[in-house]
């Protein structure tokens, strides 16, 4: 039997920008998920946690606060020969865990691997029921207005911290 590799998730740094880019457009590349651009990666690094081996980002994913009771899961990315080990669901798990603490209600996303963010509890819901605001960066995306990704949410169970 195999032994687990632990995994570490840590918050991404300035440094990390770059792999990341390479990591998010390898994929978007393909039609597997949208596309971002340099600039917004590092607008927004506060956002985003990876997982590394060595100096090397080999997963990511961003958790992206919406609004008081909304946030999205966005640019989950899993290098390709490390995938089927954890990475991502660990990724996923880091980013609940933060919109938790933060007191979120409703995490979402929109993706082409339905089955994978149901395994983190995630259930499909019809896009139009959305809040209008989620729709901001479907603007640049080549699909819209024919979007053909998945939405999901998942209802948070919140602990307030005093």
């Amino acid at each position: 039997m195999a032994q687990k590799t632990t995994i570490k998730v840590d918050k991404a740094r300035i440094a990390d920008v770059p792999q990341m880019h390479k990591l998010i457009n390898y994929f978007a590349d393909r039609g597997e998920m949208l596309a971002r651009p340099l600039s917004e990666i590092y607008e927004n690094i506060r956002d985003f946690y990876v997982v590394r081996r060595g100096r090397k980002v080999i997963g990511c994913a961003a958790l992206h606060v919406m609004w008081s009771d909304l946030a999205e899961i966005k640019s989950v990315a899993v290098a390709e020969d490390r995938q089927g080990q954890g990475i991502g669901d660990q990724l996923i798990d880091a980013c609940l865990k933060e919109a938790r603490e933060l007191g979120i209600g409703t995490v979402f996303c929109f993706t082409y691997k339905p089955g994978f963010f149901q395994k983190s509890g995630f259930g499909e819901v019809d896009k139009m029921t959305l809040p209008h605001k989620v729709w901001t960066e479907c603007l640049r995306c080549p699909k819209f207005p024919n979007c053909d990704e998945t939405a999901m949410t998942l209802q948070m169970q919140t602990k307030e911290k005093r």
